[in-house]
């Protein structure tokens, strides 16, 4: 008889009554895990001490390693041989106070049987937010269920009630009352009109994204794959950001300079300092302009209608930060750029959509919002921004969105009133200038191209970017990071806990209109074309359609 070698069964201890087990997910990036160290270590007792509160325990399910200096779970392997050790049963927590990968962590959360809590400290100093709506729109997307939380410090009334129906029940039941189905649109209405003969377009003349490289920052919910999104007419170009670099070194500094030359007499601001490693030098930015050339060029060379880099992965070794490439690129008014042989100008008088951190959710959004605003007459510069943080101002929820790195300069008011900083080392070791600014008071219209129960859903919702006093907007930058764009934004009837509870990412989706009237026009354009399209389409808040 044959006999054969047979794997020795993984064997879980039994769950601990009342006792959860944390994991604390963190970068792959280990300058960021060791800054960050001492805010989740904050976070956790916080945490730790509400639970004990409510008569439960907590067990880590990691030691902080002292060889690293923090107490991260930092690769998709750790992650896997943490969750060996927790009781396949037990009541998880992912306490989050930082950005994390959240691949790193699916592998476990998608095999563990018991309920599932994800929180974060409601803070603007480090991103534990974005962090946590990356990995609650990730486990979306996996169809993995679970609860999310949150509190500045988890003594709060409204805090502590969440989380003792959590330890009670397994389950926190967000609010979504904000949140209705597209209702049946006026077949004749212009605006739908457009939308559907847009559509209609896009599926027949068909769109190319062009992804350098895919899955920026183990976003698993920021890829689409294939099958769900080719049937929207639109299709993927895979790149290599190997091809990026190599193109970059084919750029002459005379074309580089042009740029240069072009943003000074827009009247752009570099903020220049001599040291490489902490201030922003004419050299970063230079090679931050043959990337805008040479992105450019590419796009030109594949016919792409939109393109992302990833960046933070691979070039942020090699190359300063993409951003100030990135924000050129989403605006109509831009430096021109032209072929190889000087003989064409590259997508003249065109915005290039830019889906930065080759968000795919980002890509489609930006492709549609561009073709909607467009055939408009509208400017069609749009981008994304993190949900970062925000706070009560003069009554009205305040938020602050705001991107790492870039915005078109026309959400700024324009060149003249945007300006360029260094990237923080802690993420770009190789430095880079920002597109940064303040947004411009004005009416938007806000959103998120998501995967839920395995089809494609879109959020719409109205809102406007708030006037602050420029002591309050400064205040929250340096509340967050100042180097980065800022928008002061206004969701219509939404609130902080429903966005929190409901949005399925760590990016939003924004771009302007002239008026409120116009927004909301453009908005029923927008869902009629997404709809046509076969999208499922969810209005948030205080949405006329």
């Amino acid at each position: 008889m044959t006999s054969y070698l047979l794997p020795t069964p993984l064997v879980r201890a039994p769950a601990p009554e009342r006792t959860i087990f944390t994991v604390a997910n963190g970068d792959l990036r280990q300058a960021a895990n060791l800054k960050c160290w001492p805010t989740q270590e904050q976070l956790e007792a916080d945490f730790s001490s509400a639970v004990n509160r409510i008569g439960w325990s907590v067990q880590r399910a990691h030691s902080a390693d002292t060889a690293s200096g923090h107490g991260f779970i930092d690769s998709q392997r750790m992650g896997i041989e943490v969750f060996k050790t927790i009781p396949s049963d037990a009541p998880v927590v992912v306490v989050e106070a930082v950005w994390q990968y959240s691949h790193h962590v699916l592998a476990g959360l998608r095999a563990h049987r018991g309920p599932i809590l994800v929180v974060a400290n409601w803070a603007g100093d480090f991103p534990g937010l974005v962090g946590l709506l990356n990995l609650t729109a990730s486990l979306t997307k996996a169809g993995i269920a679970y609860s999310s939380l949150w509190s500045a410090d988890f003594t709060d009334e409204w805090a502590v009630a969440q989380l003792r129906t959590w330890l009670q029940t397994g389950r926190i039941v967000p609010d979504e009352s904000h949140v209705r189905d597209l209702p049946v649109l006026d077949a004749a209405q212009p605006e739908v009109v457009l939308g559907v003969a847009l559509a209609h377009q896009l599926q027949q003349e068909q769109a190319i994204i062009g992804i350098f490289d895919e899955g920026c920052m183990g976003m698993y919910n920021a890829i689409i794959d294939d099958e769900l999104l080719n049937p929207l007419g639109i299709y993927k170009e895979r790149l290599s950001q190997s091809a990026l670099f190599a193109e970059m070194a084919r750029v002459t500094d005379a074309e580089a300079e042009t740029v240069k030359t072009w943003l000074d007499d827009a009247g752009f601001t570099f903020h220049f300092g001599q040291d490489d490693a902490a201030e922003l030098t004419p050299d970063q930015v230079h090679s931050q302009f043959k990337m805008y050339i040479a992105a450019l060029r590419i796009s030109d060379d594949y016919g792409l209608d939109a393109v992302g880099i990833q960046y933070q992965q691979g070039l942020k070794d090699l190359v300063p930060a993409s951003d100030l490439a990135e924000g050129l690129l989403n605006n109509v008014e831009r430096p021109p750029v032209f072929s190889r042989d000087g003989s064409r100008e590259l997508y003249a008088g065109l915005a290039l959509p830019h889906f930065n951190e080759v968000d795919e959710g980002v890509a489609v959004d930006a492709l549609i919002t561009n073709r909607v605003w467009t055939a408009m007459g509208l400017d069609p510069a749009n981008t994304l921004h993190d949900v970062r943080w925000g706070e009560e101002y003069n009554g009205e929820f305040v938020w602050v969105f705001e991107i790492s790195g870039s915005v078109p300069a026309s959400h700024n008011g324009g060149y003249d009133k945007s300006y360029s900083m260094r990237q923080p080392p802690m993420f770009f070791p190789l430095g880079g200038g920002t597109l940064s600014g303040i947004s411009r008071p004005g009416e938007i219209v806000w959103s998120r191209v998501f995967i839920m129960d395995g089809v494609l859903h879109v959020d719409l919702g109205r809102g406007h970017v708030a006037d602050l006093p420029a002591a309050e907007t400064q205040r929250r930058l340096d509340a967050t990071d100042p180097q980065w764009p800022i928008m002061n934004a206004v969701l219509h009837g939404v609130t902080r806990n429903q966005l929190m509870g409901r949005h399925k990412a760590n990016h939003a989706q924004v771009v302007y209109a002239p008026d409120a009237d116009t927004a909301d026009r453009a908005l029923v354009a927008k869902a009629a074309l997404f709809q046509e399209l076969g999208v499922l389409v969810h209005l948030c808040g205080d949405v006329i359609a």
